[in-house]
């Protein structure tokens, strides 16, 4: 984060630098003083909204004096038109902050200076999404707005009476559905406390350890740099949450090894933006929408890991058999033994990592407590490790470092939270959200396979230069309810969602994770794209599955889902081996083919009851039936391959 940070962010000297490093210190202590409930330690009640209004004033202040209106345009000083918006910014939040008790009482009253804020805090989260994330969050809350104010002009179901500007400034600004909702609370809840997690481990050596880690772990085997790439990416999406940093901070490292060893620079940098996108996917701490689908379900966060679990393991299996089999067919061959650290040593030095994700575990998931608790415990844990451990320096730079990049990080979660709250906003007030589910139940009567099409489709493409918080913060509202009214279950409903919001980093043509990994890695990010879709293309195919049976989100009678588990296990393998093309030699088109439906077959989760019930224990049984044989055809045609090119076979050169 830092260092996409450091590429689009003022280079500033003198006052405004200090101003715009203490307000990005003043997001996280904010944070910590009201999570940790201060305030009721000394008997000051706050609403919930004066909370995040002086959040949003602070991020919306340091967003306009830290981050140009161009990369090219004020870079070096603010100019005066951002100093303006920074201060307007923080008079929309402090304004909540302070008049929020009194504001309650009369929440449907228009005044206006509450017209006058409402607007501007619209226009001002706007343009800093704008400046973080780019224009499609942007154009899609105009388009909200936009019917809002002319529903009147629109026919059929979605024909309404319009509402003033007085009405939808008022109410977007003030009411618990419009920005200051869900969505925002979450993000300066739930989200920052992970945020600051993830610096603090940085800083007290989590990353230098699962680099070393995975280096002594794979280092050694046949396309161990791959391997590296892959364990060291889906650790760090514990810590990051976010597929570009991860392939920034990983990718500087495997990228270069990868190439190196012998694997194409298209490849290797596919592998890395691959292996970190799917760090958004990985238990126990995955990418912000995780804990917003928790929100949204009024669950458990454990719950949602715990059903994404599976999906995750699918995602690793078929990268990583694909990366060994490359390297089989590529002949590359692991690090010589001398560059590989001895595993003891890099485990003795853990401490800094692996006690602290110790204790987010156990006080999330089998404490049960809440995930901002449990991040703050852990960001301490990992705080006292780092203090008593020899060799890592925690004074006062590095604390002022930690709460720095924690505000930094958190600006874009303030401007897409906030934004996506006037969209919600908006489908509240105007009812559009119902309107939009029940066109998609008529949609899904037909062919829900088809509605479940097109809501893949939909969200790769707004995913196309957006998070994948903020496609997950718009579908949820928009689709999920459709589709759970469909019959299907919640959580697969939103995960479903959740997956296809993440691949939109890896698929073409606007693919964030791979445009980044081809940076380093010096290719085409088009290719890198295209070969990262074939490494994750598992992805794209078990969202459809587990929506029709969740028993892959381990949701069902144990014994299909302990079924499903293995077969899909084994069908990932085999997809693997189907687009790589090799097994314990080159495999033919024909063949390829066979490996890919075998591996389908066994993919499709099995199912006690219902009118697909005899329909998918045949799938599992004809893949694995195909399976066997394609395997045994393939390992004895090795053997013969290998008697041939033997001494005294019928290869062997005549003397």
């Amino acid at each position: 984060m830092e260092i996409e940070e450091s590429v689009r962010g003022r280079e500033l000297s003198g006052f405004p630098d200090w101003l715009g490093r203490s307000l990005l210190v003043a997001i996280p202590l904010t944070g910590i003083f009201f999570l940790l409930n201060l305030p009721q330690q000394i008997g000051w009640l706050v609403f919930n909204e004066q909370y995040m209004g002086l959040f949003l004033g602070l991020g919306l202040c340091a967003t306009y004096i830290l981050i140009p209106f161009k990369p090219s345009v004020g870079r070096h000083h603010v100019p005066w038109y951002d100093v303006i918006a920074a201060l307007a910014g923080l008079a929309v939040g402090l304004y909540v902050f302070i008049f929020y008790p009194s504001i309650v009482n009369s929440m449907g009253e228009i005044a206006t200076e509450r017209v006058i804020l409402g607007c501007v805090t619209i226009l001002l989260l706007a343009e800093a999404s704008r400046r973080l994330v780019g224009w499609p969050l942007v154009i899609i809350a105009g388009c909200f707005l936009f019917y809002a104010y002319f529903a009147y002009i629109f026919p059929g179901d979605f024909y309404g009476k319009g509402w003033s500007i007085n009405r939808l400034a008022t109410y977007l600004y003030l009411d618990a559905n419009g920005i200051f909702g869900q969505a925002l609370q979450v993000g300066v809840s739930i989200v920052i406390v992970f945020v600051i997690f993830g610096e603090v481990l940085f800083v007290v050596g989590g990353a230098e350890f699962l680099s070393d880690f995975s280096l002594s772990l794979m280092g050694r085997y046949r396309g161990g740099q791959a391997k590296i790439a892959i364990v060291s990416s889906s650790l760090f999406g514990n810590i990051s949450g976010s597929a570009v940093a991860n392939v920034v901070v990983d990718g500087a490292f495997t990228i270069p090894m990868m190439k190196k060893a012998g694997y194409p620079a298209p490849q290797a940098a596919a592998i890395e933006a691959t292996a970190s996108t799917g760090g958004q996917i990985m238990p126990p701490v995955m990418g912000a929408a995780a804990f917003l689908i928790a929100e949204y379900l009024q669950i458990p966060y454990a719950q949602v890991a715990l059903a994404a679990a599976v999906p995750a393991v699918l995602y690793y299996v078929a990268l990583f058999i694909q990366v060994d089999l490359l390297a089989a067919r590529n002949g590359i061959h692991g690090l010589p033994r001398e560059e590989v650290p001895h595993l003891l040593p890099v485990l003795k030095r853990s401490a800094s990592f692996v006690l602290p994700l110790t204790v987010l575990i156990l006080w999330m998931f089998v404490l049960n407590r809440r995930p901002e608790e449990a991040g703050l415990l852990a960001a301490l844990a990992a705080l006292i490790v780092g203090i008593l451990t020899p060799g890592i320096k925690i004074g006062r730079a590095e604390i002022l470092r930690i709460l720095t990049n924690a505000g930094r990080g958190m600006l874009e979660i303030v401007a897409i939270t906030g934004l996506a709250g006037v969209v919600i906003g908006v489908l509240q007030l105007t009812g559009l959200g119902f309107t939009l589910t029940l066109t998609l139940l008529n949609i899904g009567q037909s062919n829900a396979l088809l509605l479940l099409v097109l809501t893949a489709i939909v969200s790769i493409i707004l995913g196309m230069g957006m998070p994948t918080t903020a496609v997950y913060v718009l579908l949820a509202v928009l689709v999920a309810p459709g589709l759970a009214k469909l019959g299907i279950v919640p959580i697969a409903a939103h995960l479903f969602i959740f997956y296809f919001g993440m691949l939109s980093m890896v698929t073409p043509p606007v693919c964030m994770a791979s445009y980044a990994a081809a940076s380093i890695g010096k290719t085409d990010p088009v290719q890198t794209g295209w070969e990262a879709m074939k490494l994750c293309s598992i992805a794209y195919i078990v969202p459809f599955l587990f929506v029709f049976s969740p028993s892959l989100l381990l949701i069902g009678h144990w014994y299909e889902v302990v079924l499903s588990v293995i077969t899909a296990i084994i069908g990932s393998i085999l997809l693997g081996v189907g687009i790589v093309g090799y097994l314990f030699r080159p495999v033919g088109a024909l063949k390829r083919l066979l490996f890919s439906i075998a591996a389908v077959g066994l993919l499709i989760p099995v199912v006690h009851s219902g009118p697909y019930a005899s329909m998918t224990w045949a799938s599992n049984g004809i893949g694995l039936v195909l399976a066997v044989l394609l395997v045994a055809v393939e390992w004895i045609a090795r053997g013969h391959d290998k008697s041939l090119a033997a001494p005294g076979g019928v290869n062997a050169p005549a003397h």
